[in-house]
């Protein structure tokens, strides 16, 4: 069983990071799939369902702007992290006034959003062992409530953790930029990051029509996802 939500997610700044730009980090036009699951999963997440996003509406006008920033050029080791776990004692900071990198980024600037999704349920069981044979009401009536009240486990970001998104409700939608309007073929965008495989990203092809790309629409034209 599934059930349907909606919310608006908004904020000044967004990078959702194309995985072919290795030194600069350079944005999508729009919110990816992935990222919103990231939204949803910050208002509620549980292990017993699966967030799937089904339309994604850009709801502002798409904008670009360049920032430029300091990076820290070294990441710590998976081997020193596992070995300070088991007390070795190992520092695990990383500072950028010494190991300092200077990137530049192209970012998109005062975005809207608007997603649709809903939630699949993957484990019947509560927490105490015992099955519940219709837990999808109470799922859907927690995040509800949470989304009304603005809470969140942590702060939703937009694209990178700097960029902190504002969300909340919504009953209808507001009209599309006109610039929007048409049709656009957006490319091949990250639809997310199949866990089970590796942690193997998906794509798809991404069409945008009259400021809406359906993504699930989408996955059927391509008979699915593709790597």
């Amino acid at each position: 069983m599934t059930q349907g939500v909606k919310l608006l997610v908004r904020g000044d700044y967004a990078c959702w990071t194309r995985p072919e730009m290795k030194a600069e980090r350079v944005s999508y036009d729009v919110m990816t799939p992935s990222g919103a699951r990231g939204v949803l999963e910050a208002i509620y997440w549980k292990p017993q369902i699966r967030w799937v996003i089904d339309r994604i509406r850009v709801l502002a006008p798409i904008r670009f702007t360049n920032i430029r920033r300091n990076e820290v050029a070294s990441k710590i080791p998976v081997g020193t992290v596992k070995s300070a776990m088991k007390g070795g004692g190992q520092i695990l900071g990383l500072y950028a006034d010494e190991d300092r990198q200077q990137r530049a980024s192209l970012l998109l600037r005062d975005v809207c959003y608007g997603i649709e999704a809903h939630f699949d349920i993957l484990d019947t069981r509560e927490a105490d062992g015992t099955r519940n044979a219709e837990p999808a009401g109470k799922h859907l009536d927690i995040f509800n409530r949470r989304l009304r009240k603005g809470q969140c486990f942590h702060r939703p970001y937009l694209g990178t953790r700097e960029f902190a998104a504002d969300f909340l409700p919504v009953a209808d939608w507001p009209d599309c930029p006109e610039e929007l309007r048409g049709e656009q073929d957006l490319g091949f965008m990250l639809h997310d990051i199949d866990f089970a495989d590796g942690m193997t990203p998906r794509f798809f092809r991404a069409r945008m029509v009259d400021g809406v790309i359906d993504v699930q629409q989408c996955l059927e034209a391509m008979g699915g996802t593709v790597a």
